[in-house]
């Protein structure tokens, strides 16, 4: 098959040769047709990221596709089945080997662009506000980064689920796109200080924020809190070292929660997908939320199209398709 492969030295990617994945007992072997670019897809390519042990070396986090292959011990899967996966990579490439257990059966009416836009923001977005922040009807969300493809999906959910929403973007377009989804209010981080900006719209603070400014904004984020307000951190872009009044944790009764995806056990991680399930996934299948695409791209546009993440130019998720037979 073909995956793309990172040139150690240089880091540029090329979609080139490799060996076949082989289905293990409990998995499947899918046949590709898209997946998507996420961030740590970024920091693995120049190394920042390592991959977890077992996983495949090769990028992206979740794909759609056809089951190809059926690995002993597989239940309920069947060749030709439409699917789509969360992974903990391989993603990027023609075939990838899956936990059985980890499929998510892929709807007639969707395609499958749609289908590789759902399982890692929308699994990240929920694990995240809902199990690790534990937001709730009545209480106000703020996700930083709202126009992004986790950002997209939060929004959506939280609305579904009764809370009141509040996203932090870099663009006018993208404050106003969040506002269509149901965002309550938006801030523009490049036009004012976001917890002045906050304080305008949320005077008593929030109850959860959904981080990715991580050292950056850490003192601000916590002054934003309400009493027992949770701050959920899930990336690091404004540095991973900074610090912390424990005195005003305290006194407040907060909560600061690091969060990861991709390293979470298998065990975990299929309890998310079956929580998310239970409570999201008729949403999705109505229409009443939904994944929310940039653009699609081919697969031998692989660098272009982390281009367009690097540069923050995107509205949700930015897909990759790959041809059948290649």
């Amino acid at each position: 098959m073909k995956a793309v492969v990172v040139n150690p030295d240089s880091h540029a990617l090329s979609w080139s040769h490799v060996e076949d994945p082989v289905a293990a007992p409990g998995e499947v072997v899918l046949s590709v047709r898209a997946t998507a670019v996420n961030r740590a897809d970024l920091l693995q390519r120049v190394g920042q990221y390592p991959v977890p042990p077992g996983a495949s070396p090769y990028m992206g986090l979740e794909a759609s596709g056809v089951v190809d292959t059926v690995g002993e011990g597989v239940e309920g899967w069947a060749i030709g089945d439409r699917v789509c996966t969360l992974l903990a990579g391989g993603g990027y490439a023609e075939r990838v080997a899956s936990p059985a257990s980890m499929l998510v059966r892929v709807p007639d009416a969707w395609s499958f662009e749609e289908a590789a836009a759902v399982p890692e923001v929308f699994y990240t977005a929920y694990v995240n506000i809902f199990v690790e922040g534990q937001l709730v009807e009545g209480e106000t969300l703020l996700i930083h980064g709202g126009a992004s493809g986790v950002g997209t999906a939060g929004i959506q959910m939280a609305v579904r689920a009764g809370a009141r929403v509040i996203a932090a973007v870099g663009r006018a377009d993208k404050a106003e796109f969040c506002r269509s989804l149901g965002a309550d209010a938006t801030i523009n981080r490049h036009e004012v200080d976001f917890a002045e900006a906050l304080h305008e719209v949320a005077p008593d603070g929030v109850d959860v924020i959904l981080d990715i400014g991580a050292a950056d904004y850490l003192a601000r984020n916590l002054g934003s809190l309400r009493i027992r307000g949770r701050l959920v951190i899930i990336a690091l872009l404004g540095g991973a070292v900074g610090e912390i009044d424990l005195g005003h944790v305290m006194r407040r009764r907060l909560r600061v929660i690091g969060s990861v995806l991709r390293s979470r056990s298998l065990e975990e991680k299929e309890a998310i997908r079956e929580g998310f399930e239970r409570r999201f996934w008729p949403d999705l299948i109505s229409g009443e939320i939904r994944p929310v695409i940039d653009r699609t791209v081919s697969i031998e546009d692989v660098e272009a199209a982390q281009d367009v993440l690097s540069r923050n130019e995107n509205i949700g998720k930015v897909i990759m398709t790959i041809p059948e037979g290649g």
